[in-house]
């Protein structure tokens, strides 16, 4: 069985940061921080999803590209092809995030977080099982 002990630990601040983050006045230090902090814990857990292996062997695994990772899932039924595009998105809005710096990059995370945080959630499900 695969330890998803760190990705899980990931959602839960990536989800404590995005309460955090509602619950703050915009242009706060506060908001900042826990804007700042849902970001990374995006960046983060995204990284560790894409490194999570999804076949018997783990050099099939590091062999792929992330994307390839997701799209190979999809061809083993382990994801639908809906999923598959949500975390090609995902991947695409951090590549984004590590080039790009100030407000918007921000809001593109942050439009994209509620189905994130669901499918970072159903991905672990299904690792566990």
């Amino acid at each position: 069985m695969i330890n998803t002990d760190h990705l899980q630990k990931y959602i839960e601040v990536l989800e404590r940061s995005y309460v955090l983050l509602k619950a703050s006045v915009a242009d706060s230090i506060e908001y900042e921080m826990y804007r700042n902090s849902l970001v990374k814990s995006f960046e983060m857990t995204l990284e560790l999803a894409g490194k999570l292996p999804y076949f018997a062997s783990r050099s099939a695994v590091d062999a792929l590209v992330f994307k390839d990772i997701f799209r190979s899932a999809a061809q083993h039924s382990l994801l639908r092809s809906i999923e598959v595009e949500r975390w090609l998105k995902y991947r695409d809005n951090r590549n984004n995030t590590a080039h790009n710096y100030g407000e918007s990059f921000a809001q593109d995370t942050l439009s994209i977080i509620d189905d994130f945080i669901v499918d970072a959630k159903n991905l672990k499900t299904l690792i566990d099982k």
